[in-house]
C-alpha cells in the first residue's frame, strides 16, 4: 500500500475554518481522514500540508511511526503550531487509514478499551468581555447553564474570567465571582465546572481570581498564564490550592516536561491538532501519567477531532474528561457524520472502523474558507491585552 495524494479542504464554521486533510492510497476507496485546524492560521496550515506531503508520496501509511519521525525531523525547521498542526492532521488520517484497513475502530487500533465511556463536558463560554457584572449576562449564562445539565452533561466549562488589568481590577474581581455563583446555582453541587482563564492574567492576578472562585468548588483552573511565563506558573501555583490545568498550547512533550518536572498542572491539556496527532498524544499521555498527571485533552475544534480524542480517551489509563464544542454552527452534523450522540454526558465505545467519520464534499462546499481576524483587546489605557 502507498500513499498517493494529500489534500486539504477548508469548512467555515464563524470563529475558526476546519482544515480537513485527507490521504489517499493506491487501494481503491481506502482514505484517511484528519483535522488540522489552527483559529486564524488556516491558510497557513493549508501551505504547510502541502508542503510537507510529497515527504509521504510512495511511502506505506501504515508505518505511523516512520512516517511521523519523517514529517518532524526531516524538514530543517521544526515546530511551530502551523507545522505541528499539519502533521497532526496528517497523522490522524494515517491511523485512520490503518484502522480501516484491518475494519477495526481506531480505539481498537490503539490498545483495547481502558475505560467503557467517554465522561464529555460542555463548553458554555461566558462574560468575557463585561467590565461589571450585569442581569443579561446572568441570565444568558443561567439558561446556558440549564440546558447543558438538561441535555445530560455533569460538566461544563465557564470563561467567568473577563479581560484583566495586570493588578487592581475590582469590578472584574466581583464580576468573576458573581458569574461563578451563578453558574454553580444553576447546576447545584455536584456537577462539575471548570474555568477557563485563557491565559489573560499575571500571576498576582490569577491568584486574586482563586480565591474569589474557589468557595465554588471548581473542578480545575484553566491556562491561568500564558503559556511561555513557567516563572509566574510557578508563582501562582504555590498560593493556589485549586487543582490547575494548562497546555493547550503546548505542541510536543518536550515542553509539557518541565511543567510536570516542577509539578505546576494537576491536568494535560494537549490538542490533538496541534500536538503533534494521535501519535505524540499517546506519547504526552504517557509522560504525564508517569507523574501522576490526568489528562482532558483541548477541543474546541470540529467533529474529526472530537472523534479522535474520544478514541484516545477510551483508550487512555490517565484520562480524566473530554471537551466538546457543540454550539458554533449549526452545519456540524450537515457536512460530518458518525460522530455518536452523547449519552448521559458521555460518549460509548463507536463501531464504525477507522475514526468513523466522514465528510460530505457537496455540503462542505456550501461552507468555504472565510477571512477573519484574531479576537483583539485592549486594557483601558490603550495597551495591548491577552486574549
Amino acid at each position: 500500500m502507498k500513499i498517493t495524494k494529500i489534500t486539504t479542504t477548508v469548512v467555515n464554521a464563524k470563529m475558526r475554518n476546519w482544515v480537513v486533510v485527507r490521504v489517499y492510497t493506491d487501494v481503491a476507496g481506502l482514505i484517511g481522514i484528519g483535522e488540522a485546524t489552527v483559529e486564524f492560521q488556516a491558510r497557513a496550515v493549508v501551505g504547510a500540508v502541502e508542503d510537507l506531503a510529497p515527504l509521504l508520496f510512495g511511502r506505506d501509511p501504515r508505518e505511523i511511526e516512520r512516517n511521523w519521525q519523517i514529517l518532524f525531523r526531516h524538514p530543517f525547521f521544526k515546530g511551530g503550531v502551523v507545522t505541528m498542526s499539519a502533521i497532526s492532521g496528517i497523522d490522524q488520517a494515517l491511523w485512520d487509514i490503518s484502522a480501516k484497513d484491518l475494519n477495526v475502530p481506531l480505539w481498537r487500533m490503539l490498545g483495547g478499551l481502558a475505560r467503557d465511556r467517554v465522561r464529555m463536558y460542555d463548553h458554555l463560554g461566558g462574560g468575557n468581555s463585561d467590565a461589571v457584572y450585569n442581569s443579561d449576562t446572568v441570565n444568558s449564562f443561567e439558561e446556558k447553564m440549564k440546558l447543558s445539565i438538561k441535555d445530560g452533561f455533569t460538566a461544563v466549562k465557564i470563561l467567568a474570567v473577563p479581560q484583566s488589568a495586570p493588578l487592581g481590577d475590582a469590578a472584574r474581581l466581583r464580576h468573576a465571582g458573581e458569574l461563578m455563583a451563578t453558574a454553580r446555582k444553576a447546576a447545584g453541587p455536584d456537577v462539575d465546572i471548570m474555568i477557563d482563564f485563557h491565559g489573560r492574567t499575571t500571576a498576582a492576578m490569577a491568584i486574586q481570581y482563586a480565591e474569589v472562585l474557589a468557595p465554588y468548588n471548581p473542578l480545575f483552573l484553566e491556562e491561568i498564564v500564558q503559556p511561555d511565563q513557567n516563572e509566574a506558573l510557578k508563582r501562582a501555583r504555590a498560593k493556589i490550592k485549586v487543582p490547575l490545568a494548562a497546555g493547550e498550547r503546548l505542541l510536543h512533550r518536550t515542553e509539557f516536561l518541565p511543567l510536570l518536572e516542577d509539578g505546576l498542572i494537576d491536568v494535560a491539556q494537549p490538542d490533538v491538532c496541534h500536538a503533534g496527532g494521535v501519535t505524540e498524544l499517546r506519547k504526552i499521555s504517557a509522560l504525564c501519567d508517569t507523574y501522576g498527571v490526568t489528562m482532558a485533552p483541548h477541543n474546541p475544534l470540529g467533529p474529526i477531532a472530537t472523534m479522535v480524542n474520544v478514541h484516545l480517551g477510551l483508550t487512555t489509563p490517565n484520562f480524566l474528561i473530554q471537551e466538546v464544542m457543540r454550539s458554533d454552527v449549526s452545519w456540524r452534523s450537515e457536512v460530518f457524520s458518525g460522530v455518536p450522540d452523547i449519552k448521559d454526558g458521555h460518549i460509548y465505545p463507536p463501531t464504525a472502523p477507522g475514526i468513523g467519520v466522514e465528510m460530505d464534499e457537496k455540503e462542505a462546499a456550501k461552507h468555504p474558507f472565510v477571512s477573519g481576524n484574531p479576537v483583539q483587546w485592549f486594557h483601558n489605557d490603550g495597551s495591548v491585552a491577552d486574549w
